[in-house]
């Protein structure tokens, strides 16, 4: 089972990445002799600058002239003898992207003009939809609600947790079962202003069948959800799936709930957390931990280049942290971070081990090329690059568990959240 954001299937894509965002002009003259660059770092909550940068930016003159030789030799033999229709546009897209997974950088990623917009949207918490989020359900092979956004066009529809989508559009009307997964939730997905149309079955036996025909409009994504523990409500847990821009209020927000609701403990759940944007993790920590550092970025060349810290203002409650080999990036700098400042004890298994940074960069199409230029380290620990970060006490989620999909995992079952209250309560 894959959970997956209703109206944003870009964010699938986002697996580990730490992004900052650089808007860079380039200049390309007599072949590539002259070059002037320009930078503009925008990420959310910060202030623009602009400045020059890597002033050691080579072109390869050589390289050039055989690629676009090779390509003009292809070219010819495509136009001249090939028998079906050539896309202009495609070929330039698989092209680039050709490239882009030739250099071997792992976390590097080509996005067409179309794909940018919808990954910069869901970077700023924002995306079109209905706003429902999903998995699938694989006994009866349809599509599960798995929460409603709040404000948004499904719960003004009336759209419930638990609803099974069993048929998607009209003329014709398509079975999920039938279509399967991923198709069915392309045609959910939509832009702003038009209609999502679906029939779902709920009731104790999903007897009842309700249709819906519901206006796409903009949501805001949400990454953070929250609960009192089952077992115990002195334990409040929040889970993030993601760091955008709406994670920090959204964090804000959930302890401030729990806290009101007399929880005194705080479980903090980033098992699948993939990572996110740089600017989002860092006001989350922030607001988190004691006057300190919160990152510390590396050049290729081992020169740290920047650095952010945190105030003085904290959070003052007991918190344990629940990782897995899927907690990568941003969340691996949360859990880092937390273990250096001893805030939290971290239980589960060893995260994935990321600590490169990307930077998308748009192309003067509109496209755009996301590229790994940095490292990062934690607070005070080194690099965990290709190594992970070892829990405090590691604990293997129950083989009776590790088929069943995270979201559907009760506080009763989950051994591993059960251990982190433990630990807490020690």
């Amino acid at each position: 089972m894959k959970k997956i954001s209703i109206g944003a299937a870009i964010a699938v894509t986002l697996v580990g990445c730490l992004l900052t965002f650089e808007t860079t002009y380039l200049v390309l003259q007599n072949k590539y002799e002259e070059k002037s660059v320009n930078e503009i770092i925008s990420a959310p909550g910060e202030t623009e600058s602009s400045g020059e940068v890597d002033e050691g930016l080579e072109v390869s003159s050589e390289f050039m002239y055989k690629l676009v030789t090779k390509l003009e030799e292809v070219d010819y033999l495509y136009r001249n003898y090939y028998i079906g229709e050539i896309d202009d546009d495609k070929l330039i897209d698989m092209t680039i992207s050709g490239y882009v997974a030739g250099t071997g950088d792992d976390y590097a990623n080509y996005y067409n003009a179309e794909e940018f917009q919808e990954m910069l949207s869901d970077l700023e918490g924002e995306m079109s939809g209905i706003g429902i989020n999903v998995i699938y359900n694989t006994d009866l092979h349809v599509i599960e609600v798995l929460n409603v956004m709040p404000d948004s066009p499904a719960l003004e529809a009336g759209v419930q947790s638990g609803d099974l989508i069993i048929t998607v559009g009209e003329d014709p009307v398509e079975y999920v079962e039938e279509i399967g997964y991923y198709a069915a939730v392309a045609k959910l997905q939509g832009k702003e202003g038009t209609e999502a149309i679906f029939s779902v079955a709920r009731g104790e036996h999903y007897e009842e069948t309700v249709d819906f025909r519901i206006t796409r409009a903009k949501i805001t994504e949400q990454t953070v959800m929250h609960h009192v523990y089952g077992p115990d409500a002195t334990v409040g847990v929040i889970k993030i799936t993601g760091f955008d821009s709406k994670t920090p209020e959204q964090f804000v927000a959930a302890v401030e709930d729990l806290t009101g609701q007399g929880c005194t403990d705080l479980v903090v759940d980033l098992r699948y957390n993939p990572g996110g944007e740089l600017s989002s993790i860092v006001t989350v920590l922030d607001y988190i931990l004691p006057e300190g550092p919160i990152i510390r970025i590396f050049d290729a060349q081992g020169n740290e280049v920047d650095s952010y810290y945190s105030e003085a203002t904290e959070l003052d409650i007991p918190m344990a942290v629940v990782v897995n080999g899927s907690t990568a990036s941003a969340a691996e700098l949360f859990t880092s971070a937390l273990r250096d400042y001893e805030k939290a004890v971290i239980v589960g298994t060893t995260t994935y081990g990321k600590g490169c940074m990307q930077t998308t960069v748009p192309l003067s199409d509109a496209s755009a090329v996301s590229i790994t230029y940095r490292m990062y380290n934690p607070p005070y620990g080194e690099n965990y690059h290709g190594v992970g970060i070892t829990p405090h006490i590691e604990v293997e989620l129950a083989e009776e568990l590790q088929n069943k999909n995270i979201y559907k995992i009760t506080d009763e079952e989950d051994n591993q959240l059960a251990a982190a209250v433990a630990a807490l309560k020690e």
